[in-house]
């Protein structure tokens, strides 16, 4: 297992996995930015969105976790807000944060489909880097294996070396998660690229891209946040994936050329 703790100042420790997720957050910031500036988006307007989502959207993780934890955190009231210790559930984030963004975006009255299609290539950006720091913390690992099975699978050494946790090997289902999205996050700018995406389409393809992989891979994990008998992460991803099958669908209706992703709406995107 790889040492979490990044730098040691007297008592005061700075994780490994606190420092990788706001790297990951703030790629996936300039990358939104990015986009947005590409249809003239006011800054005050984008800034102001993504500041607030980022709280909620690390609010929502950390409630999300708590939520599924809490016969442990009912106990261990202390350690509630400790996220540098890990703890942050994606699917907590991404609920928040949408959540967030359709009423901003209804108070402004800007079309929702349009700013997630935005969003979406960024926390797929921020969600590669992210699952890094899982594996500095030795979570989101898969079942047990061997070091030779792990070295058939062609991964770095140091990876293999990390999932060494407490001296049992583990599938590393972090790197799984973290190579789909990137899979994925290709298949997004591909999409965008392209002159006749409708507004919509890329954050159907998003969730059911997401949703579809992390259905699988939940399956491998031997940490996973239950209700019941039952992983609520594989439960959320049918319905995410279900959620993007239906956006897509209803965002492919019409004429090609009508409710163009590319296209500039003066009427849509300012204010």
């Amino acid at each position: 297992m790889m040492n979490p703790i990044l730098i040691e100042i007297g008592n005061i420790n700075i994780y490994w996995y606190s420092v990788i997720i706001l790297f990951g957050i703030f790629i996936a910031y300039l990358a939104i930015s990015s986009e947005s500036r590409r249809f003239d988006i006011n800054d005050g307007f984008m800034g102001n969105l993504l500041f607030w989502l980022i709280i909620f959207s690390i609010v929502g993780a950390r409630v999300y976790y708590v939520i599924f934890n809490w016969s442990y955190y009912s106990v261990n009231t202390n350690e509630m807000f400790e996220i540098w210790n890990g703890g942050l559930a994606i699917h907590g984030g991404i609920i928040a944060g949408l959540l967030w963004l359709i009423i901003y975006c209804k108070k402004y009255r800007v079309r929702v489909a349009k700013m997630t299609d935005i969003v979406v290539v960024g926390l797929a950006l921020g969600q590669i880097i992210g699952r890094w720091g899982n594996f500095f913390n030795g979570e989101a690992y898969g079942p047990e294996t061997t070091r030779t099975f792990l070295e058939n699978i062609h991964i770095p050494n140091f990876v293999i070396d990390g999932m060494n946790i407490h001296g049992t090997y583990f599938q590393p289902t972090f790197l799984y998660e973290s190579l789909w999205m990137l899979a994925g996050l290709i298949v997004l700018l591909i999409v965008r690229r392209q002159k006749y995406t409708k507004i919509g389409q890329l954050t159907g393809i998003y969730l059911m891209w997401y949703g579809f992989g992390r259905f699988f891979i939940e399956m491998l994990r031997q940490d996973s946040l239950m209700f019941d008998s039952i992983k609520v992460a594989e439960l959320v991803s049918v319905v995410l994936f279900i959620i993007g099958l239906v956006v897509l669908a209803l965002s492919s209706r019409g004429s090609k050329f009508e409710n163009l992703y590319g296209e500039k709406d003066e009427n849509e995107i300012k204010f």
